[in-house]
């Protein structure tokens, strides 16, 4: 199936493509394999292609680290990041500039982390001591940052306890509904997937900045920087781009609002001084 789809992408890779074309380097999200990838991201580049001449090469890294590194020294020219990527990013590489946010299934340009537990353990947050958590990865907004100012606003410490990075949010809803974790950190919207299953949400941060496309300033003009952010913005996911659309990935196909800088006050104010562990407690 994974031969079958490739081909396809690739047929559509050799229509209507402009006769000069540039290549620029992207990264998805790590934590995916390569097939969830090219499902998620390939029909943008085929639009990308066909609209702006834009050869899409992927460049695959492990963890969000090593994207980060890349992007640095200028192997990355466009990245695929959420909020505390972007904002740890920002802070080493100034040239960093978000094009683009990607709605929500909702339309909204924001999403919210939640603390979940299951419903029927009766969960109090207020005062826990030597829990189990199951967190995302270091850098997700919704791993260890997110659940560590919940439980403060709530009366605890995630210090005071024991957490375990999971990487995926899946794996961590799927954790606390097997009864390993009694509680776990993740986005809300992948929470309430699992609300059939008895997992319910305890605590919910403010609206984020949504997932978004980042620039590279050293490796990308200006004139293609204002290209992509206008030929992504611009597509109307209810209207006449609704079919090209449903093609996309589940995380972009719901059309992009123009994102800069300062969308990102939200998540450095939860930042502060939070020293964010790269390794679980236990």
């Amino acid at each position: 199936m994974f031969r079958q789809y490739f081909l396809v992408l690739v047929a559509l890779l050799s229509l209507s493509v402009p006769a000069w074309s540039m290549e620029i380097a992207f990264a998805p999200l790590p934590m995916e394999n390569r097939e969830t990838v090219l499902k998620q991201f390939m029909p943008m580049a085929v639009y990308l292609r066909q609209a702006l001449g834009l050869e899409i090469r992927f460049e695959y890294s492990d963890s969000y680290e090593e994207i980060l590194e890349k992007f640095q020294t200028g192997i990355i020219d466009l990245a695929y990041l959420g909020p505390l990527p972007y904002v740890s990013l920002k802070t080493k590489a100034n040239h960093a500039e978000p094009l683009v946010h990607f709605r929500e299934a909702d339309g909204q340009s924001a999403y919210t982390c939640a603390i979940v537990a299951m419903t029927d353990r009766k969960i109090d947050l207020a005062g826990l001591f030597n829990q189990k958590i199951a967190l995302t990865q270091p850098l997700s907004t919704c791993g260890f940052l997110s659940t560590s100012g919940l439980l403060r606003k709530n009366g605890s410490n995630l210090a005071r306890n024991l957490y375990r990075y999971l990487d995926k949010h899946d794996e961590v809803a799927l954790a606390v509904v097997r009864g390993e974790y009694v509680l776990g950190g993740l986005k809300t919207a992948i929470a309430r997937k699992y609300a059939h299953l008895g997992l319910e949400v305890l605590a919910e941060t403010a609206p984020l900045p949504a997932f978004a496309l980042i620039a590279n300033g050293k490796t990308l003009d200006v004139e293609t920087r204002t290209r992509l952010r206008d030929a992504l913005a611009s597509l109307d996911p209810a209207g006449a781009d609704k079919g090209m659309l449903a093609l996309w990935g589940d995380n972009i196909r719901h059309g992009s609002t123009p994102a800069k800088d300062q969308d990102y006050a939200p998540v450095r104010a939860l930042l502060g001084e939070e020293n964010i562990p790269t390794a679980g407690n236990f």
